[in-house]
């Protein structure tokens, strides 16, 4: 414990990587977020970097919670939370056999795909909102607790599926905001049995948690002032990026 938190690396990667995420948390895209856990592996190995790194996503939860409260559509959070419990339960039985790296190089793939997809559309076809599909909804759920749980990368699938509901982009944060809230409180049943919550990552998690509170504030606020016209292009580069970053570092931990 005490190597830990004496090394400033710790604290040099540790730090932007809880800003980045909270700034994500927020609302203010998801390419950020993703990088957090690669930049605190530079100097702990993955597992840790994610087992630190999901009670300051908790608290991080609970600030975006306040933030976003009052906007959320119920129907979407219906038709996908089932699936996202069908997802971690997935990722926990399956958590020994599959790999980070291969998840994260599917769901990039994915993600990119996505984005590809939605330029391809035109300008009509991307203006035009897509009904709600409980089968769409629940497959992309199922998807996004999996990749969550196996390697904190649930927000492109998610993505997926809301990102073309074209909501208000205040309703779309606050929905995004109380399933992956949900998702991650479900998630500290199977990390505590694996034994991921030792004294060392606790104490670690502890020390930043301050620092949870103040960016997703910061990227609720500049989200809020953002117009949907402007938001969505926005969203849609975020999972571009973030589908490139991670097909890359699937790709370079694979091969």
């Amino acid at each position: 414990m005490h190597d830990l938190l004496a090394n400033p690396w710790f604290y040099a990667t540790a730090i932007p990587a809880v800003i980045l995420v909270g700034l994500s948390k927020g609302g203010l895209g998801g390419a950020m977020g993703q990088l957090g856990v690669p930049l605190m592996t530079l100097v702990m190995p993955p597992l840790q970097a994610a087992a630190i790194m999901l009670p300051i996503l908790l608290v991080m939860d609970v600030a975006s919670l306040w933030t976003w409260r009052g906007y959320h559509d119920a129907k979407t959070l219906r038709y996908m939370l089932p699936g996202g419990m069908i997802g971690i339960a997935i990722g926990w039985l399956m958590s020994e056999s599959v790999t980070d790296d291969m998840v994260k190089l599917i769901v990039g793939a994915i993600a990119v795909l996505f984005v590809l997809r939605y330029i391809l559309a035109g300008a009509a076809g991307r203006a035009k909102a897509k009904p709600q599909n409980l089968a769409a909804a629940t497959g992309w759920s199922t998807v996004a607790g999996f990749t969550s749980y196996v390697a904190h990368a649930g927000g492109p699938p998610y993505q997926i599926y809301a990102l073309p509901l074209r909501q208000d982009p205040k309703i779309y944060n606050g929905t995004s905001v109380i399933f992956f809230a949900i998702i991650n409180a479900l998630k500290v049943i199977p990390y505590f049995a694996q034994g991921q919550f030792d004294a060392t990552n606790l104490s670690a998690s502890g020390v930043l948690a301050p620092l949870a509170f103040a960016a997703p504030f910061a990227g609720a606020w500049i989200v809020r002032r953002m117009k949907p016209e402007v938001f969505y292009p926005f969203i849609y580069a975020m999972v571009f990026l973030t589908g490139l970053k991670l097909v890359y570092d699937g790709v370079a931990k694979m091969f």
